[in-house]
């Protein structure tokens, strides 16, 4: 018997958030090979940056959590499996350790319609709904990433995939609406990832005031919809770079 009814979503491409650190210990130790790992590396990213094969950004992490970040955005999961399989073949990947990767695609809830159903005829039609599940990456030079998951709470009033269609479609507004007012300092990526990952979404946030990034998901936790359902995964902060400045990364 169901408890509530579940809304329909909209779903584009398949994205890939990889995250490496760099294996300094090794990279010291056969430093001559480092020149080709380099060259390969470039050649792969600068190919993968194509905007006519999806959409894929290129980002130096902060902190303990990794140190290179990888977005690719491509619209069959066989092309994601085979460019992560392309990545691991290069010289660079073998100075790389694996810290996170997660998997999702593109989604758009129908929570903005009548009855939480997928309106009649070719969605993608709509501007707006084709940029949100066919995104550029902007050229923004921040990126924040996140996982989420909305609470199933043993108690029914913090579940909320028990709350009636009407609340949840009321409370999406509400969250809507401030994400509206960032609305030019900062974009945003919602993925789809239940099913295909340890959370339920993936949210990734572009801007080129990273302040605005605490700014936006500080106003949210008072926003019904998070401070009563949200839970949070690790958030990844990162730098916009381009496939000349692996180098750099490197000391080289």
């Amino acid at each position: 018997m169901r408890v509530s009814e579940a809304v329909e979503t909209l779903d584009g491409w398949w994205a890939l958030h990889d995250v490496r650190s760099v294996d300094w210990r090794r990279w010291r130790a056969e430093r001559s090979l480092g020149e080709t790992a380099l060259r390969e590396g470039s050649e792969f990213f600068e190919a993968a940056l194509n905007p006519a094969l999806g959409a894929s950004g290129l980002y130096q992490v902060f902190g303990m959590k990794g140190d290179l970040l990888q977005i690719h955005l491509r619209p069959r999961l066989d092309d994601l499996l085979e460019l992560q399989s392309a990545f691991d073949r290069t010289s660079l990947a073998s100075f790389l350790r694996p810290r996170l990767s997660y998997l999702s695609v593109t989604e758009l809830s129908t929570y903005g319609s009548r009855d939480g159903k997928i309106p009649d005829g070719d969605p993608l039609k709509n501007p707006y709904i084709e940029r949100r599940l066919h995104p550029v990456i902007p050229p923004a030079r921040w990126v924040c990433f996140y996982p989420m998951d909305k609470r199933r709470g043993e108690r029914d009033e913090a579940n909320w995939y028990v709350r009636p269609f009407a609340e949840r479609k009321e409370l999406m507004a509400a969250h809507g609406d401030i994400g509206r007012k960032y609305a030019g300092r900062v974009t945003q990526m919602i993925t789809g990832s239940v099913g295909l990952d340890d959370h339920e979404w993936g949210v990734t946030l572009f801007a080129d005031d990273p302040l605005q990034f605490k700014k936006l998901v500080y106003e949210m936790r008072f926003d019904e919809a998070s401070a009563r359902f949200a839970e949070f995964g690790s958030f990844i902060v990162g730098r916009a770079m381009g496939s000349k400045d692996l180098p750099s990364l490197f000391g080289s």
